[in-house]
C-alpha cells in the first residue's frame, strides 16, 4: 500500500505554542530522540559548582560515556557553546574514570558558530545537533540531525601510555575488584608464554618481546575493567561476535577491539578469553 503524500511546512518550536521545558520533557522520556543511542538520564538540570544548570547529563553505561547535554530553542549563540564545554569541563574532572562529550542542540546553528564549534571539535569531543519541527495540519514532528560528531583523533596506545609507573601506584589509584579482574585475565595467557608487563600512568600494558597486544584501564568504584586488544580485519569481528554470544561487551575502537569484563565473566569464561588472549599474544609475534 502506498503512502499518502501530506505537505508540510518548517516551523519555529515557539510558533508552535511550545517551550524549552515541554522540549526537556520530550527528551527525558526518550533520549533515543537525540540520535546518540540508548541513553539513560543520570540527571536533569543538575546545579554546577560553576554556577548553572546542566540541562541533562546522559549515560551510556554499555560504553561508560557520559553526555553534557545543553538545550536551547531557536538559533545557538556564545552563551550555550561556552556552558556546554563548561559543564563538560566540570563533569569530566568530578568523574574522569568515564568518557565524557558536550552535546549542544538547537534549532538553528549558523555557519558562524559551525565553524567555531568545528574548531573546538578538534581539542573537545564536542557534538552539535541540530534540531527541527515540521508541522503539517495541526500536528507536527521533530527531527534530530547530528551535524557535527566528535572527532576520532586516537594515538596508538603505547603513544598515551603516560608517565611509566609501578604496581602500587595502581594498587592505590584503581579498585580492588577492577585492579583484580586485570591479573585473572592475565592468568590464562598460555603457561611459559614471555610476557612483560609495563605499569604506566595511563594503562597498564602486557605485550611480547615484539609489541604490545592487550592495555588494561582499571576503574576505581566499578568492578569491572575496560581493555583493548590488538585486534583488527575479520578476526577481529569474528571474536566480537563469539564474545558478544558469550554476553560479554566488545566492540571496535579505531585499530583495536575493545572488551569490558569483571572477575566473574573471567572465571565463567575462562576458556574462551584463554584462547583469546593466545590469538593475541601470537598475531603480537608476527608484527
Amino acid at each position: 500500500m502506498a503512502h499518502t503524500f501530506v505537505k508540510a511546512e518548517r516551523a519555529s518550536l515557539r510558533s508552535l505554542g511550545v517551550d524549552e521545558r515541554w522540549l526537556q520533557e520530550r527528551i527525558a522520556e526518550d533520549p533515543s530522540i537525540l540520535g546518540l543511542g540508548d541513553l539513560a538520564v543520570l540527571r536533569r538540570e543538575k546545579k554546577q559548582i560553576t554556577g548553572g544548570r546542566i540541562d541533562f547529563l546522559l549515560s551510556d553505561p554499555e560504553e561508560d560515556i557520559r553526555y553534557e547535554v545543553e538545550v536551547m530553542l531557536g538559533r545557538l549563540d556564545e552563551s550555550h557553546i561556552i556552558r556546554s564545554i563548561e559543564y563538560w569541563d566540570v563533569e569530566r574532572t568530578k568523574n574522569p574514570d568515564a568518557e565524557h562529550r558536550a552535546v549542544i542542540v538547537a534549532e538553528d546553528i549558523t555557519n558562524r558558530f559551525f565553524n567555531v564549534i568545528a574548531l573546538l571539535n578538534r581539542a573537545i569531543p564536542l557534538i552539535a545537533i541540530q534540531m527541527a519541527a515540521v508541522k503539517f495540519d495541526d500536528r507536527f514532528v521533530m527531527t534530530f540531525t547530528k551535524v557535527l560528531d566528535v572527532v576520532e583523533l586516537r594515538a596508538s596506545e603505547d603513544e598515551t601510555q603516560g608517565e611509566a609507573k609501578d604496581r602500587p601506584y595502581w594498587d592505590a589509584r584503581a579498585g580492588k575488584s577492577s585492579l583484580a579482574s586485570v591479573d585473572d585475565l592475565l592468568s590464562l595467557l598460555p603457561q611459559g608464554s614471555a610476557r612483560r608487563v609495563a605499569y604506566n600512568q595511563g594503562h597498564i600494558a602486557v605485550g611480547t618481546s615484539s609489541v604490545n597486544f592487550l592495555w588494561a584501564y582499571p576503574r576505581k568504584k566499578e568492578a569491572h575493567c575496560f581493555f583493548n586488544l590488538r585486534l583488527n580485519g575479520d578476526e577481529r569481528s569474528q571474536w566480537i561476535d563469539r564474545l558478544s554470544d558469550a554476553g560479554i561487551f566488545a566492540g571496535t575502537r579505531g585499530d583495536v577491539m575493545k572488551m569490558r569484563v569483571n572477575q566473574k565473566e573471567v572465571k565463567e569464561h575462562a576458556q574462551l578469553l584463554g584462547e583469546l588472549l593466545a590469538v593475541c599474544e601470537r598475531l603480537s609475534r608476527a608484527v
